[in-house]
């Protein structure tokens, strides 16, 4: 009986699916699912950690996992991770790697490389005496220091080691235009390829209400937990510290870029990769291009924002509709006119050899697609989410907060949707940031909306009804990805996991 309601449910949530697989970890849970197109899930992988937050299916079956270490004292905030594991299709753990101490810890994203290394978003701790003396301006460090981003390329060394081949820290990048006798100063509307040290100075962090709403999520620990449940942290992400709040990482092989989603910049940067750590400290690690929001490089004004607080920025891949052009969740609060959800597609001002500015402004001032819901509003998550365009045109689409995966195609029809059912419900967790257990067998999440409506709710933020179900974002795996082989042999599926 409880297999026919598992099996039920999870065919209920889905539509008029293809011979795809869809991979995703919910936020609160220590299980990776991978489910076919009726929302059976055909394999799982397990691991002591809850997401840290980014999960990626590798060719040999194994997967690619970040997971959330919880006992950093220093860097306490939406996104944190710190462990990087390699998991075999089999359950075998095979790569356990900590990027985790008191000057970075591993965040959001990371990327796999084709000759096996990984790019791994970082925080990195400077004090309030290091800022001040790049000219921070005071009034801008609430937290009494500052974490900004860092992309690191990691060789795996071992069950458990890792050795650092590449390196990239936006704070060798930066243009203050507050005192002539300290480094970097200039006009920042001069300088587009440099990072204003001073933007976001407005920022007011997080409120006690807004850290318990992403606690819910699963995307923070509970602020009110106990040191009995985790070493004492900083709360200074929270208070602005967390400057950046990049959020994705992506790779374009044929042009040797890294792509960036800076959160808190409401833009999308794109640095060269074809350097060596000694050049890219230098200007040849200057930003490439950037978009999304003039205003943080000085120029345009609030009309001229396109992002706010975007996620999943990704390249189309080769042999997909789009491909080289960039997609992206574009989560929506703050807009003037509401707060509403989109998928926006764009087309780089890429000659070959250079990005090419419009005026004082990077293009493109138009999008190629765009998917919003008719009724726009209910179509939001205002934290988490993402997007990825499939090899028949159709785009996969998951909106974080609510759990909710779905598949549109061209024109907007929503053709496949998916309401997440796995998930503990916020509480007390015990070591490594694990839920107190697992997810109980069998347990449905609420029932999904018709096609093209939200399956818990699309309206608000946080705390919604499926905040437990929340995902960060979701992957569709294509039938003949090798990664698959396995699949082939005969294994039982109880309709919950394998």
């Amino acid at each position: 009986m409880i297999f026919l309601l598992a099996c039920t449910a999870l065919l209920a949530a889905a539509q008029n699916g293809d011979d795809g697989y869809t991979l995703f970890a919910p936020l609160q849970s220590t299980t990776t699912y991978l489910i076919d197109s009726t929302g059976r899930v055909v394999h799982r992988w397990e691991s002591e950690y809850r997401p840290g937050h980014a999960v990626y299916l590798l060719d040999d079956g194994s997967i690619l996992r970040c997971g959330r270490s919880g006992d950093n004292e220093v860097f306490h905030g939406g996104g944190e991770g710190g462990r990087i594991q390699r998991i075999a299709w089999d359950g075998e753990l095979l790569w356990d790697f900590s990027w985790s101490d008191e000057s970075h810890l591993q965040h959001h994203d990371i990327e796999p490389m084709p000759d096996g290394s990984v790019l791994v978003l970082s925080w990195e701790l400077r004090s309030r005496e290091e800022a001040l003396a790049a000219g921070r301006d005071p009034a801008g460090l609430p937290a009494g220091e500052l974490w900004p981003d860092a992309v690191f390329q990691i060789v795996p060394e071992g069950r458990s080691g890792g050795r650092v081949v590449w390196e990239w820290h936006a704070w060798d990048h930066l243009v203050q235009d507050r005192d002539p006798d300290l480094p970097g100063y200039g006009v920042v509307a001069e300088h587009p390829e440099k990072i204003d040290l001073n933007f976001g100075l407005a920022d007011r962090g997080l409120e006690e209400d807004e850290i318990a709403g992403l606690a819910g999520l699963g995307y923070v620990d509970d602020p009110g937990a106990g040191e009995d449940d985790r070493p004492p942290a900083s709360r200074a992400g929270f208070q602005g510290a967390d400057w950046m709040h990049t959020n994705a990482i992506d790779y374009h092989p044929e042009r040797d870029q890294i792509l960036l989603s800076v959160r808190n910049f409401h833009e999308i940067w794109i640095i060269d990769h074809g350097t060596t750590s000694e050049e890219a400290a230098g200007p040849a690690g200057d930003l490439l291009y950037r978009w999304g929001n003039p205003a943080a490089y000085g120029v345009g004004t609030a009309a001229d924002q396109r992002l706010f607080g975007q996620h999943d920025a990704r390249w189309i891949e080769e042999g997909r509709p789009g491909a080289g052009h960039v997609l992206l969740f574009n989560n929506g609060a703050g807009r003037a006119d509401g707060n509403w959800s989109s998928v926006d597609e764009l087309e780089l001002p890429w000659d070959g050899a250079a990005y090419r500015r419009e005026g004082p402004v990077y293009g493109p001032r138009r999008l190629v697609w765009r998917y919003r819901a008719d009724d726009k509003e209910s179509f939001f998550s205002g934290h988490i989410s993402g997007a990825e365009r499939l090899a028949d045109g159709n785009t996969l689409i998951c909106s974080g907060e609510e759990g909710r995966i779905f598949e549109v195609d061209p024109a907007g029809t929503v053709v496949w949707e998916y309401s997440n059912p796995f998930g503990e419900a916020p509480g007390r967790r015990g070591p490594g940031g694990r839920p107190g257990g697992p997810p109980p067998r069998g347990r449905r999440g609420p029932p999904p909306g018709p096609p093209g409506r939200p399956g818990g709710g699309g309206r608000g933020g946080p705390g919604r009804g499926n905040e437990a179900k929340a995902l960060f974002r979701a992957t569709r795996i294509e039938a003949g990805h090798p990664g698959l082989a396995r699949l082939a042999e005969p294994a039982a599926v109880d309709g919950v996991g394998s």
